[in-house]
């Protein structure tokens, strides 16, 4: 027997901007909230991710991360896109060639990577 993951769990400040932010990026859909946080889900079998407010803030650099990679664009077109969201370049974490570090409207670094991977399905209608 092995386990999968279930729930990728991102502690932040504001759940309901991290969730539009992470949902446009991933092409993911809000499905849930309450008191706690906002939930985000693919169309397929990928994990959840749910924001959880917490009082805390982010103060140093993350232990995990996510790699996105673009997925009918170049990864120069999809940087664009990224920063119009709401991403930033990260100022502490340099990248190569191949990956771009990014942060997220709170901080919270990941890579943009230039390796192309096919799209999820369209996604369904947020709550």
């Amino acid at each position: 027997m092995t386990s999968r993951i279930g729930d990728m769990v991102v502690d932040c400040a504001d759940p309901e901007l991290m969730a539009r932010f992470w949902s446009e990026a991933l092409g993911y859909r809000i499905f849930a909230r309450d008191d706690t946080g906002v939930a985000i889900r693919g169309a397929t079998t990928s994990p959840d991710i749910l924001f959880i407010r917490v009082p805390e803030p982010k103060t140093v650099k993350n232990r995990l991360h996510y790699d996105i990679c673009p997925t009918d664009r170049s990864q120069a077109d999809e940087l664009e896109r990224l920063l119009a969201l709401g991403a930033r370049r990260s100022t502490t974490i340099i990248g190569s060639g191949s990956w771009i570090v990014l942060e997220d409207p709170e901080g919270n670094e990941f890579c943009l990577m230039s390796k192309q991977i096919p799209a999820e399905p369209a996604p369904f209608h947020e709550l």
